[in-house]
């Protein structure tokens, strides 16, 4: 039975990813022509991650495990209030971008998510076009925040320093250039180490999180899952992951996070998160050809940090249930 579940699992995932290349025609680079075998994905080598943090002018960190490299592009420039109280850039107003190989180790593919004021979103998209590479979607992350603010997430394929280049001429000239962000300022009188009960939280939550000035982040990848796109394993390090960030005090907190979510799961996860008084802000898609189709939830509360914790935990509850086939096919 077990195989039985395999290989329909996997020729369904096939079939969906030649339904996928028919509707985005023959030009897309999203066409990755053949499922890849299952199997680990190949190393990026010290020259490869050089050659990105030289196009970037940054360095950034490689997840071994996971053999991805990924930038961090905070938004150091913006002064963000949500409901008129300051909130930290750590919060959840800092883009990345990341890079790993495909499985079959032919090429890479570069995923990006940027921060982005409401004037900068379509010069940013002309760029990326005229640099090669494309745009998989644009969204809110939250509600009440001033000033605007929209993601975009960009993707391509080709060579490591090929991306890195592309990339780095897409987002030369705004503020997301690292050598145009002023420095991250000095450091918080209090980290998120001290603002918050750590050891209560995690214990509720099931994970640990960690320190980024003044908040605290978990970031919860699908282990259960084996997502593709464009030839390459999706995984937390490159943007599959669902988390949850929280900003304030022990006694009065900001929660705001998001969630990755087969389709069937999107509803379970929204009636957990209400039935915890947690907003749900957007549901949407972050990649494109994505198979299975991943989607994501953004919510945000206020309150105890850990009555806003078991709001999280009751959501990530609802993901992983469901091991049947009709699962499977989405």
């Amino acid at each position: 039975m077990t195989n039985y579940h395999f290989s329909r699992r996997d020729a369904l995932r096939a079939t969906a990813l030649l339904g996928a290349s028919t509707l985005l025609g023959p030009t897309s680079p999203l066409i990755a022509a053949k499922m890849p075998p299952k199997g680990k994905t190949p190393p990026l080598s010290a020259a490869e991650t050089g050659a990105i943090e030289a196009a970037l002018g940054k360095k950034g960190t490689y997840v071994e495990a996971q053999a991805t490299h990924t930038t961090p592009l905070p938004r150091n420039d913006l002064k963000l209030t949500i409901k008129g109280e300051p909130v930290p850039i750590s919060f959840g107003f800092g883009g990345w971008v990341a890079v790993k190989k495909t499985l079959d180790g032919k090429s890479a593919v570069l995923m990006s998510d940027t921060v982005l004021l409401q004037e900068e979103v379509n010069p940013l998209i002309s760029a990326a076009h005229a640099n090669g590479l494309e745009v998989g979607a644009i969204h809110n992350h939250f509600f009440y925040e001033e000033p605007r603010i929209f993601y975009m997430h960009i993707h391509g394929i080709g060579s490591v320093e090929e991306l890195a280049r592309k990339y780095a001429a897409t987002i030369k000239g705004s503020k997301l250039f690292p050598a145009n962000q002023p420095p991250a300022g000095p450091a918080p009188a209090r980290t998120g180490k001290e603002l918050f009960d750590l050891p209560s939280l995690d214990a509720i939550v099931k994970y640990t999180g960690a320190v980024n000035g003044p908040t605290y982040k978990y970031t919860v990848g699908r282990d259960d899952l084996q997502v593709l796109a464009m030839g390459a394993e999706m995984t937390a390090a490159i943007g599959l992951n669902s988390w949850a960030s929280f900003a304030g005090t022990t006694d009065a907190a900001h929660i705001a996070g998001d969630m990755a979510m087969l389709e069937n799961e999107v509803n379970p996860v929204i009636r957990a998160l209400r039935a915890n008084n947690l907003e749900v802000v957007a549901v949407h898609n972050h990649m494109l050809g994505d198979q299975p189709r991943i989607i994501f939830l953004h919510y945000y509360g206020r309150g105890p940090a850990a009555q806003l914790a078991k709001g999280f935990r009751a959501a990530l509850n609802q993901l992983g249930q469901s091991k049947s086939l009709d699962t499977m096919r989405h």
